[in-house]
């Protein structure tokens, strides 16, 4: 017998090519078609978007897992959020819900049950100038009300947690670390498919790869200013940076320090989104996978990079050094010196890439969607216990 129905709000499931297909549209898409499989005595109903593409996909879901689709086009942030406030709280209803899981940081302010947040980051008050003033605000309202009002709060690393609790002022019984996972696609390939796709994508020599948004906090000048201290060095010339990722907010100073540096485009290649199909690849050809964020909820690139073998410089900054613990080299984000000195480092030593490229595959089993979604089941069953003291909606 199915003991209590979710409902998962799906809606930034993300489809279309932009900064919103990254790490918390995989989130989503993970947790909702994992717990079905972790918690087969629970039911979910995943609400999603427009966007969606049902075609085939309903006739093979799980029997304790549904899909309700919205015809509004909530792809756009403002119609999102009108029916996240207004459509939502219905539907629960409709649905007979025991409990709405909203899996990034904001929950209605009517729910007709209790509900569960995630909290991803809250880069929004730890680095403010990074975000457009509108979202700023939004989320800065929002998320803290959210998770005070919410019965729990999911956070995805142990540093989230942390500031969720000294941030936000959350009672930390009510908050939950629930790591990442990283998806089996990631793992080391045969030498003949890395070959085949470097020719594919025109690319020869080392690489040094950056994946993630284009933005502020990503620190993606100081990565150039060190690559530009490296590239002249008559052993780097065959060396190249790839920097993969949809634009964000405020990227343009990115683009506008490359050309200050005078960097040369063919050494320096903007790649814009990577389909997901093709991601384990680049990971698998990359020599050096450089992560100099100023700060990270979780740091899901970094991961997955690991999962492929690849050896990782990345900041010591917020999540990073819980992530990937002794499998890499952390940096100080501020230090360009540093990630110059890293890269020559691990592009000119083998045996040290070798090294971090096994801790990094052992690091990485530390973590798994299956497992995050067994986690994530047991918030839920937590809050179903008899005086288990939830909040009032």
């Amino acid at each position: 017998m199915l003991s209590m129905h979710i409902g998962i709000n799906a809606h930034l499931l993300a489809f279309s090519g932009n900064y919103r297909q990254a790490g918390l549209s995989r989130y989503i898409d993970e947790l909702l078609f994992k717990l079905p499989e972790a918690a087969p005595d629970l039911r979910f109903t995943g609400y999603v978007g427009g966007t969606y593409p049902m075609g085939g996909i309903s006739a093979g879901l799980p029997s304790n897992l549904a899909l309700s689709r919205s015809r509004l086009p909530t792809d756009r942030a403002v119609v999102r959020i009108a029916w996240e406030q207004t459509a939502l709280p219905v539907a629960a209803m409709q649905s007979r819900l025991d409990l709405l899981h909203c899996p990034v940081n904001v929950r209605p302010v009517l729910a007709p049950c209790p509900t569960v947040i995630t909290v991803h980051d809250l880069i929004f008050l730890r680095t403010p100038g990074s975000h457009h003033p509108a979202k700023k605000f939004y989320l800065s309202a929002m998320t803290g009300w959210s998770a005070r009002r919410s019965a729990h709060v999911v956070a995805v690393s142990e540093a989230t947690r942390k500031d969720v609790i000294e941030l936000l002022a959350v009672d930390p019984r009510r908050v939950t670390t629930v790591h990442n996972g990283v998806g089996e696609e990631f793992k080391p390939v045969a030498e003949q498919q890395r070959l085949e796709f470097r020719r594919k994508k025109g690319i020869d020599g080392r690489v040094v790869l950056y994946v993630g948004t284009l933005e502020p906090r990503k620190n993606l000048p100081t990565l150039l200013r060190a690559f530009k201290q490296v590239a002249g060095e008559p052993d780097m010339s065959d060396v190249s940076l790839l920097i993969g990722g949809s634009k964000g907010w405020y990227y343009s100073e990115i683009f506008a320090t490359a050309e200050r540096l005078g960097l040369d485009p063919g050494r320096v290649r903007f790649l814009g989104r990577v389909p997901d199909e093709e991601l384990p690849l680049w990971y698998n050809i990359a020599t050096v996978f450089a992560y100099p964020s100023l700060y990270e909820g979780f740091g899901l690139p970094a991961l997955e990079a690991m999962a492929c073998g690849t050896p990782v410089l990345a900041s010591d900054a917020s999540a990073l050094p819980e992530v990937i613990g002794d499998a890499g080299l952390l940096l100080d984000p501020s230090d360009e010196g540093a990630w110059a000195e890293g890269m020559r480092l691990l592009l000119a030593d083998g045996g040290r890439r070798a090294a971090l490229s096994r801790l990094g595959i052992e690091q990485a089993k530390r973590f798994s969607w299956r497992s995050s979604a067994q986690e994530t089941a047991a918030v839920y069953r937590k809050l179903q216990a008899p005086g288990a003291g939830r909040r009032r909606a």
